[in-house]
């Protein structure tokens, strides 16, 4: 994910390479604008998120460190998908290209996992929510759909109630949270199944990567996911419930 926001860091030295490619593609992006410096950060993240900011003739990058050993033409992909979305233009397509095949390669989708889990930390709730409890429930389905044998993650309700992300599984942190939205006494419990099914469905169809392509519902995960007996009635009752509770 690339936003635009600030955060503090530790400055390259001035005249560094990388202060060289942010003042080069500034300059091709906002020729008449005058620019009375940039600063360059890397900072240690827990992913490859990156920012930028534009303050009185100011420019300042804040660079994930995953970028630190990049090839030169990756760290100008990013330069101008930064200073795109900060200008709000479009980014040119060849630097989009080269970025998202940078991080969809294997050993960096690698490196970025090993950071999550070593950096990141994982805020969820008890698993025991106020009407659903998603350690029974997970017990229930690995006994009815994949014969008791799938090693059980860390589940959690989401400390925020988000009505667009019902559910989500980590391969970081080998962990599913479902939305504590899905933790009331109007819901049905077949909905909450079907939404940690589908969650568990991740465990056992990992995603796959082809090129700058990531292929996370396969043609196999859908078919799986039918097979959940409810399943038209808990989408039925997600599509007429999402926008008004």
């Amino acid at each position: 994910m690339v936003h635009s926001e600030t955060m503090r860091g530790v400055a390259l030295e001035p005249g560094s390479a990388e202060e060289s490619l942010y003042t080069r593609v500034f300059q091709e992006l906002r020729p008449r604008t005058k620019l009375n410096g940039v600063v360059v950060r890397y900072r240690r993240l827990a992913n490859a998120s990156s920012s930028i900011q534009w303050k009185e003739g100011w420019l300042e990058a804040q660079l994930s460190d995953v970028f630190v050993a990049a090839p030169e033409s990756v760290k100008e992909a990013l330069a101008w998908i930064l200073l795109c979305k900060l200008f709000r233009k479009e980014t040119p397509a060849r630097h989009l290209d080269r970025y998202r095949r940078y991080l969809n390669r294997k050993e960096v989708v690698r490196s970025v996992e090993q950071l999550r889990r070593e950096r990141g930390k994982k805020r969820i709730l008890p698993a025991k929510g106020i009407y659903f409890d998603l350690v029974e429930m997970f017990e229930d389905l690995n006994l009815q759909f994949f014969f008791g044998l799938m090693a059980r993650p860390e589940l959690g309700w989401s400390p925020g109630r988000s009505r667009s992300i019902l559910g989500h599984y980590d391969a970081a942190h080998h962990t599913i949270v479902v939305s504590r939205w899905l933790d009331g006494g109007d819901v049905p419990r077949l909905v909450v199944e079907y939404v940690l099914y589908h969650e568990m469905l991740h465990l056992k169809f990992p995603e796959e990567r082809n090129g700058v392509r990531r292929c996370v519902h396969t043609e196999e995960f859908r078919k799986a996911e039918r097979e959940y007996p409810h399943y038209q009635a808990a989408n039925d009752w997600i599509i007429a419930n999402v926008s008004r509770r």
